[in-house]
């Protein structure tokens, strides 16, 4: 640890009540309620008592919570910004506590006290990644979604509208051609869990809002966040869409335009995708000077490890009509017609036995074999190591500006560090 840590040191961590922060109470929005939980809570205070200790970190080291007692003291509804105050109280060595306050934009909600250790990351990550391999056969199984039985809670980028057990969800966020950012993550947590609660819905149609489906993550957002938040909201991402092979309903994507990215592997996702004729896909991460961060083993499972290398080395984009002979969607019809197809496809599909139809979708991905499952741990943490160098900040810098990337010519080894935080 680097010298200066005195009692008194102080951090600070805000965030916006997102889906995943949520408990619900009550059967139904008339007579219950959604609000922030206290495991959110904590792990909001957590994050602030870690940035209290980030400026006396070496690059090698970082701190992990030792215990927390928390006192919840009040409620605190769906997006709401709350923020968490942490300040240390003693200094032990490597061990350090804290007093820890959480606030909304009304009054205090919560407080308590909090201890954090200095570790070795390396040594930690070794042991991390040797129990990994050891459990569950190695395989990723997507985060739990808590169903929710009763109404969908408000939503800010995504338009859900249901017809009977058919639901259109329409990605809308189209001044950013749909990209998807914190929110949206946020945002489509909260369907999964709604729809995991409705399982009478047996349909759910994707399409974007304007003329894409889904330009990809953000850039901009990816470039104010620190490698620890991008590396949450990348897991967050991928646990979304491996979400959907185990929810109930079945997937059809109806790409309307670009679906570049997190876009194309919304796409991918699905169950079946129709594309219209203007439709293009690509993974064109490299070109901002990272690898997905998510995705690779079922992109490889689904068109072939060829296909998937020239998409993602290339980051080159590809035709409706070329992504169809490699597999990569169902059919390609004329633009006036994606959503159409997609809702008699649809209406072919409701007239199937509901039971069997599922059981089916659920024996197909668990019999696909191993590969598409491997955790996306090795792809977050090959997309955070590049996101950490000179290049990806050259890639968003490039992005920003709208001009070509002038990449370094120089390995990852030399390039100096994104900082931690901001």
């Amino acid at each position: 640890m680097k010298p200066g840590l005195e009692v008194g040191a102080t951090g600070q961590r805000e965030l916006q009540v997102g889906g995943s922060d949520v408990i619900y109470l009550g059967e139904s929005q008339a007579n219950g309620a959604i609000v922030f939980s206290t495991p959110s809570m904590i792990n909001l205070m957590e994050h602030a008592a870690r940035r209290a200790l980030l400026p006396f970190l070496d690059p090698h080291e970082e701190s992990v919570g030792v215990t927390v007692s928390v006192e919840h003291l009040a409620s605190t509804p769906l997006h709401a910004l709350v923020r968490a105050e942490a300040k240390v109280t003693k200094v032990d060595g490597r061990v350090i506590d804290f007093e820890i306050s959480a606030f909304d934009e009304r009054e205090q909600i919560g407080r308590g006290t909090h201890r954090r250790a200095v570790i070795l990351t390396e040594r930690f990550a070794a042991r991390l990644n040797e129990k990994t391999r050891t459990m569950n056969g190695g395989l990723v199984v997507p985060f739990p979604q808590t169903p929710n039985q009763a109404e969908l809670p408000p939503l800010k980028t995504l338009v859900v509208e249901r017809d009977a057990a058919l639901v259109t969800v329409t990605l809308n966020r189209p001044a950013k051609l749909n990209a998807v950012d914190r929110q949206m993550t946020a945002d489509w947590e909260q369907v999964n869990c709604w729809l995991a609660g409705h399982p009478e819905i047996r349909i759910v149609i994707l399409t974007g809002a304007g003329e894409a489906f889904c330009a990809g993550d953000d850039v901009r957002e990816v470039g104010t966040l620190d490698l620890n938040e991008a590396t949450s909201l990348s897991h967050r991402q991928a646990s979304l869409y491996l979400a959907w092979e185990r929810l109930p309903q079945i997937f059809i994507a109806a790409v309307n335009g670009v679906a570049f990215g997190a876009g194309c592997v919304c796409a991918y996702s699905c169950d079946f995708r129709i594309a219209a004729h203007s439709a293009r896909f690509a993974m064109p991460e490299v070109n901002l000077g990272w690898p997905p961060g998510y995705g690779l083993a079922q992109l490889t499972a689904l068109i072939g490890k060829g296909r998937a290398l020239e998409l993602c080395l290339t980051g080159k984009p590809i035709s409706a009509q070329q992504a169809l002979s490699y597999g990569l969607v169902h059919d390609v019809v004329p633009q006036a017609r994606v959503i159409v197809a997609a809702q008699e496809l649809a209406k072919q599909l409701l007239a199937q036995p509901a039971e069997a139809l599922r059981l089916t979708k659920q024996l197909l991905h668990a019999d696909e074999g191993t590969q598409p499952k491997q955790a996306f741990l090795a792809d977050t943490a090959a997309y955070i190591r590049c996101l950490g160098q000179a290049d990806a900040q050259e890639g968003i810098a490039a992005f920003n500006e709208k001009r070509p990337p002038r990449f370094p010519q120089t390995t990852t080894k030399g390039s100096p560090p994104m900082k931690p935080s901001r």
